[in-house]
């Protein structure tokens, strides 16, 4: 499935999922300093003091902040698949139109156009 985006379009995007991987797998290593997320937190929670309980809410928020940018570095990485294989880079999951280049470039990992994505987002909120 091709899309409306021109191969210089194309290769912006691409250079910019790059970018935007080497920052996730940069910045997820130095949040880490080379131990799995588990250690990490392990390591967060058993930090010298006696304030136990703002260790737990910093282990938490350290654990929210790693899943989301675990995630964001997967939703990135199938994208830059998506986009080398041919596949349906650029186009919507929800109504299946090619997805502006505006906001491809916003955020380059989009699976869905802005009035898809929106009406995904109230059904969530809607359900939870």
């Amino acid at each position: 499935m091709t899309t409306n985006l021109t191969a210089g379009q194309r290769a912006l995007l691409e250079a910019a999922l790059e970018q935007r991987q080497r920052q996730l797998d940069r910045r997820l290593a130095e949040h880490h300093g080379g131990l799995t997320r588990a250690e990490h937190a392990r390591e967060v929670l058993l930090q010298d003091g006696d304030d136990a309980p703002q260790r737990e809410a910093d282990r938490e928020l350290d654990m929210a902040l790693s899943d989301r940018e675990t995630a964001e570095l997967g939703e990135v990485s199938a994208a830059l698949r998506r986009l080398r294989d041919g596949e349906a880079y650029g186009r919507c999951a929800g109504c299946g139109e090619d997805i502006p280049f505006d906001r491809l470039k916003v955020e380059p990992w989009a699976l869905r156009c802005v009035r898809c994505e929106g009406e995904r987002e109230v059904a969530a909120l809607r359900r939870g």
